[in-house]
């Protein structure tokens, strides 16, 4: 057995998962009560018609969804900065090489040295991203975001929540495939990064939005 072990079978048909540096396992192990409050946004999320036909970018109503669930939970929205301090120390004496005196002799700040990175959700050392139709260079500000956050101790582990490439058949259908151009944020543009390791050293779980997700109303005839 796969991955299956730690989701939610009613999950299963309805997302894709990408697992990267056993995102899955920690979340299972070590946050159990966070990736259950993940599984239920995920198990209460549907999409309408109405949602992909109106839906801009990320101040949509398709990001609200996930809010309404996880807000609640305690999950926030989080944007960190931090400076960085550089003290300097001296040699002892001439002749003792490796040997330092206990205080600096000069001490540097570095002002914003870390600087704008924010994170959709964070709960304890979990943080969550989504990202419906952005421009995919987005995911390279999560990824950043999430890296930073790893290396600077603050999360151990990273959720991304996209398109999956499926739900272009619903597009298409629709009419609207232009809306949802190759170049925004999908999760083919998402695991592109993730196998080129732009995550760094964070274990990331990337989840895909499939068609099962899609509530089929009179709205949809399935031949726009």
């Amino acid at each position: 057995m796969g991955i299956e072990k730690y989701i939610r079978d009613s999950l299963l048909n309805k997302y894709e998962f990408h697992d990267y540096g056993h995102a899955l396992e920690i979340l299972h192990e070590s946050f159990p009560s966070e990736w259950n409050e993940v599984q239920d946004a995920l198990s209460s999320f549907s999409l309408s018609i109405s949602d992909i036909t109106k839906a801009g970018g990320n101040e949509s109503s398709i990001p609200k969804k996930f809010d309404a669930v996880l807000y609640p939970c305690g999950w926030r929205e989080i944007r960190i900065s931090g400076d960085l301090i550089v003290k300097k120390y001296p040699r002892q004496s001439a002749q003792r090489r490796g040997k330092f005196a206990d205080k600096p002799y000069e001490t540097e700040t570095i002002i914003g040295y870390i600087d704008g990175h924010n994170i959709d959700f964070l709960k304890n050392r979990v943080a969550f991203d989504l990202e419906w139709n952005s421009k995919d260079q987005t995911f390279d500000r999560d990824l950043l975001a999430m890296r930073t956050y790893f290396d600077c101790g603050l999360i151990d582990v990273g959720i991304i929540v996209t398109r999956s490439e499926e739900l272009n058949e619903i597009f298409k259908e629709l009419n609207i495939i232009s809306k949802y151009g190759a170049s925004t944020t999908w999760m083919g543009k998402l695991t592109y990064r993730l196998d080129s390791r732009r995550n760094g050293g964070c274990p990331v779980l990337a989840i895909g939005i499939r068609k099962e997700c899609v509530t089929v109303n009179e709205q949809f005839t399935g031949n726009n």
